[in-house]
C-alpha cells in the first residue's frame, strides 16, 4: 500500500492532476483491470456480497420507502435499461432509476454490509448502481465483480483515511466517489474520465448528517441510492466530455477546506499500488441482525446476559460502557430524545442502543419486523426496562474502536445491570458473532441462510436455489445473466402492496 498526503493547495499552485486524490482513486480504479490485481478470496466476498444485498431488498419490498422507491423509478423505462427488485422480469429502467429503486431497497432495513473506521461506510451500497450499468451496457459478471471490487476498495481507502461526521457530513460522500470509480472499472474507461466523474460525484452529493440525527427519516434509505444515482449520472457527463469542479478535495473553495478540516487540513489515505490485489472487500463484514453496527454487539452480549440477569422487573439500571462513537451517535449520550420515545419510527429506534438492549435482553434475539414493531416498542414492561438504561464512554473502548490492528479493534462494549438489591451483574463483548473476528463468523452457508430466511414468503424454494446458484458463478455469468440476480418474486404481492400507497405526481 502507498500512503498518499492529501491536504489543501491553493489555485496559485496549480496542484497537478496526478498529483489530487479524486486522480489517485481513479487510478487505483482503472488499475483494476488488470487481472493480477484480482484475489480470488476477495472475488469470493463480493458473491457473498451481493447474496446479502438481494436478502435484505427482497425482505424489503413491501415497506413504503421502497414502494416509493420503486414507484418513482417505474416511469423511467429504457431499452436495453436495468431491472428492479420487485418489478415483473420484463420491465427495464433507465440505469440511474433502476439504481434509485434497487439502492433504497438494499439499504432500507440497515441489514447489509458496514465498514467502519476514521468514518462509517455500507460498502453495499456500491452494488445497486454498477449492477445496474452493467445490465444497460450489456457487461458480463466477470465485469460487474471488477467493478465491485474496485468501488470497495475506494470506499474502504476513504473510510479510513478521512473522517466525515466530525463535521457532520453525511457518510455518502465517499460513497459517490466509490461508486463512480468502480464504474469507470467495470467500464474500461480512461484513468481522466474516471477522474472527472469522481469530483463529480463528490461534488453533488455532500449533505449533512441530520439524516442520521433527532428524528431520523426515511431519507436514511434513500441517501445512498440518491448518491449512487448521482454518480452513474456524473460517470455518463464525463464520458460525453465534461469536466469537474478541480481539485476538488485539495481546492482552497474545496471539500477539505470547507466542509471538513478546513485550510490547514492533512490527511493520508493510503492507496493499493499498481499490481498490487484489491482486497479490501476483506476488511468490511455484514450484519446478522438489522439494526446500526454499533448495535450488533450490543444485541449478541444482551442474548448472553438474558441467562444470567434473573428477572428484569427487578433492575434498577443498566449501563453499558462503550466507544465514544456508540455513545454519542447511537447511545444516551446524543442528546437526542427521541432514542428514549416509545412512539419513535424505526429509523430512530434502529440507531437507540438503550432500545436495542432493552429488547434484545426481554426476547432473547432480534427480529428485522417484529423488535420494530410500534406495539412491540410500547410495551409498558419494555418502556420501564429502556427507560433504565445508559450508556457511558470508555477510553478504552474508544482505543479499540480506532486500533489499526483489526484483530484489536472492537465495536462492543461491558454492561454492568445493577438490581434494586445493588448487586451487580456484568458481561462484555467486543465484537459481533457475525464478524470475521467474532464466535460465529459469516460465510457462504451463513449468507445463504439468511438469503432463504428473509425471502421465503415471496420467493419460491426452486427460485431461491436458482439465484443462489447464479450468483454464486458470478465470474462466468454472461449479460443475460445478469437479470438472474434479482431473485423472482412474488410480483403480485408487491404490486398490491403498492396499491395501498398514496399517488405522486407521476
Amino acid at each position: 500500500m502507498i500512503d498518499h498526503e492529501v491536504r489543501v493547495h491553493p489555485s496559485a499552485a496549480r496542484l497537478p492532476r496526478e498529483e489530487q486524490l479524486a486522480w489517485k482513486l481513479a487510478a487505483v480504479a482503472t488499475g483494476t483491470q488488470d487481472a493480477p490485481a484480482l484475489d480470488a478470496e476477495a472475488s469470493e466476498m463480493v458473491v457473498n456480497r451481493v447474496i446479502d444485498n438481494a436478502s435484505v431488498a427482497t425482505a424489503s419490498l413491501r415497506r413504503r420507502p421502497v414502494a416509493v422507491a420503486r414507484a418513482q423509478a417505474r416511469t423511467h423505462r429504457a431499452a436495453p435499461g436495468a431491472s428492479a427488485f420487485g418489478l415483473p422480469a420484463g420491465t427495464r429502467l433507465s440505469p440511474e432509476w433502476a439504481a434509485w429503486a434497487n439502492g433504497t431497497a438494499v439499504r432500507e432495513l440497515d441489514f447489509h454490509d458496514t465498514y467502519l473506521a476514521a468514518d462509517y461506510s455500507h460498502p453495499g451500497d456500491n452494488i445497486p448502481p454498477l449492477l445496474a450499468v452493467a445490465q444497460h451496457t450489456a457487461r458480463s459478471g466477470a465485469d460487474l465483480l471488477r467493478g465491485i471490487t474496485a468501488a470497495y476498495e475506494v470506499h474502504v481507502a476513504l473510510v479510513k483515511g478521512i473522517c466525515l461526521h466530525a463535521h457532520r457530513i453525511d457518510h455518502v460522500a465517499h460513497l459517490g466517489a466509490a461508486t463512480a470509480a468502480g464504474i469507470g472499472a467495470m467500464l474500461r474507461l480512461e484513468t481522466e474520465t474516471v477522474y472527472q466523474a469522481v469530483q463529480q460525484a463528490v461534488h453533488t452529493t455532500t449533505a449533512t448528517r441530520q439524516s442520521r440525527k433527532g428524528e431520523i427519516s426515511s431519507w436514511k434509505a434513500f441517501a445512498p441510492a440518491f448518491a449512487g444515482k448521482a454518480a452513474i449520472e456524473a460517470v455518463d457527463r464525463a464520458m460525453r466530455g465534461e469536466g469537474s469542479p478541480s481539485p476538488v478535495y485539495e481546492g482552497e473553495d474545496g471539500f477539505l477546506a470547507w466542509m471538513l478540516d478546513g485550510p490547514g487540513a492533512s490527511y493520508t489515505v493510503s492507496l493499493p499500488g499498481p499490481g498490487e490485489p484489491r482486497r479490501a472487500i476483506l476488511d468490511t463484514y455484514t450484519k446478522e441482525h438489522s439494526a446500526e453496527y454499533q448495535a450488533q454487539a450490543v444485541i449478541d452480549l444482551a442474548r448472553a446476559l438474558r441467562e444470567k440477569a434473573g428477572p428484569l422487573e427487578k433492575v434498577r439500571s443498566i449501563v453499558l460502557h462503550t466507544s465514544h462513537h456508540t455513545h454519542t451517535v447511537i447511545g444516551s449520550g446524543s442528546g437526542d430524545p427521541q432514542k428514549y420515545d416509545p412512539k419513535a419510527g424505526r429509523e430512530t429506534l434502529d440507531h437507540s442502543v438503550p432500545y436495542i438492549f432493552a429488547v434484545a435482553l426481554e426476547d432473547g434475539g432480534w427480529h428485522h419486523e417484529r423488535s420494530y414493531a410500534p406495539e412491540r416498542a410500547r410495551r409498558p414492561a419494555t418502556v420501564e426496562l429502556w427507560k433504565k438504561i445508559s450508556t457511558v464512554e470508555d477510553p478504552a473502548w474508544t482505543r479499540r474502536y480506532h486500533d489499526p490492528d483489526p484483530s484489536r479493534r472492537a465495536f462492543g462494549g461491558r454492561a454492568v445491570v445493577t438490581f434494586e438489591d445493588g448487586t451487580t451483574v456484568e458481561d462484555r463483548l467486543a465484537v459481533a458473532d457475525a464478524h470475521p473476528a467474532g464466535a460465529r463468523p459469516f460465510g457462504r452457508a451463513a449468507y445463504t441462510r439468511k438469503f432463504r430466511t428473509l425471502t421465503e414468503d415471496i420467493v419460491t424454494a426452486a427460485d431461491q436455489d436458482h439465484f443462489l446458484e447464479t450468483a454464486a458463478r458470478l465470474a462466468e455469468v454472461d449479460t443475460a445473466g445478469l437479470a438472474e440476480l434479482f431473485p423472482a418474486v412474488d410480483t403480485d404481492l408487491v404490486a398490491a402492496y403498492d396499491e395501498t400507497l398514496p399517488k405522486g405526481l407521476f
